[in-house]
């Protein structure tokens, strides 16, 4: 991204700086933020959350200097999320995580103060009413994100991602990531919060109609550790961990969180 500031999750360049290049960053409906069960309002209209998967195309799996982040192909309506709050499908972009240096935090939403030790969000957009990726990013109803939350249990379900880490572990590097659907990453339930935000990292667009997932899936201690053996940095920089990339949660500022489920 040239011509763009740098930032980061650093003291200098991190989330308290952010404003200071991209002012939105104290906007009115930015994310994360902190989802209070009982404040969350149950709307018995909001349809379940529909997600076509099936034929999904991934692409590459990278090392932005951020995160780690799966893309896929985008081109026409054959892996979107549908229902919920929306009227319109939303086409699959890409999937990338938030994660701590230690398991007592790392989400970017919590609930009820709580954070998760990694958030794992999948980001669609609106191809049914803007002709890209970046003019619907900068739209208010442009972009949807699934955010789900990851707890620390035995499991294998991020075990091919797991497996590509090795080769990403510099900022700018990339590898081919062919056939992985992310339907394993979902999961049973899809009860779910939803609210108006804000991408959690610069830009910070106010284009996201955010979908929280309420069950959590699970990643294991080794996975976790493969995270965070990953680096910020490129390969002739001094090596900085690529841990705490994740933004903190951000004022309400007066919004209101509806539920899918009754609680």
């Amino acid at each position: 991204m040239t011509g763009h500031h740098s930032w980061g999750y650093g003291q200098d360049d991190g989330p308290s700086e952010w404003h200071r290049s991209y002012p939105i960053a104290r906007g009115n409906r930015q994310s994360p933020i902190d989802i209070v069960s009982a404040k969350a309002v149950y709307d018995p209209n909001l349809m379940p959350l529909t997600i076509s998967y099936e034929s999904c195309t991934s692409l590459n799996i990278s090392n932005n200097g951020h995160s780690v982040m799966v893309e896929f192909e985008d081109s026409d309506n054959k892996t979107v999320i549908s229902g919920g709050p929306f009227e319109n499908p939303f086409r699959l972009k890409q999937f990338h995580f938030h994660w701590g240096a230690k398991h007592s935090q790392g989400s970017e939403h919590t609930i009820d103060g709580k954070p998760f030790p990694c958030e794992l969000h999948l980001v669609h957009w609106n191809a049914r009413k803007y002709a890209t990726f970046g003019e619907a990013a900068a739209a208010p109803d442009g972009l949807a994100v699934v955010g789900v939350f990851l707890e620390v249990r035995i499991t294998k379900i991020l075990k091919k991602i797991y497996i590509y880490q090795i080769s990403i572990v510099f900022q700018g590097t990339k590898a081919q990531f062919r056939s992985f659907n992310p339907k394993c990453l979902l999961p049973l339930s899809l009860d779910y919060w939803t609210y108006l935000g804000s991408l959690t990292t610069p830009p910070l667009n106010e284009s996201v109609t955010w979908i929280v997932l309420k069950e959590p899936i699970s990643i294991s201690e080794k996975q976790l550790e493969k995270f965070r053996m990953l680096l910020f940095t490129s390969e002739e920089d001094q090596r900085i961990q690529m841990v705490n990339n994740f933004r903190p949660p951000q004022p309400l500022k007066g919004r209101v969180v509806r539920a899918s489920f009754n609680a």
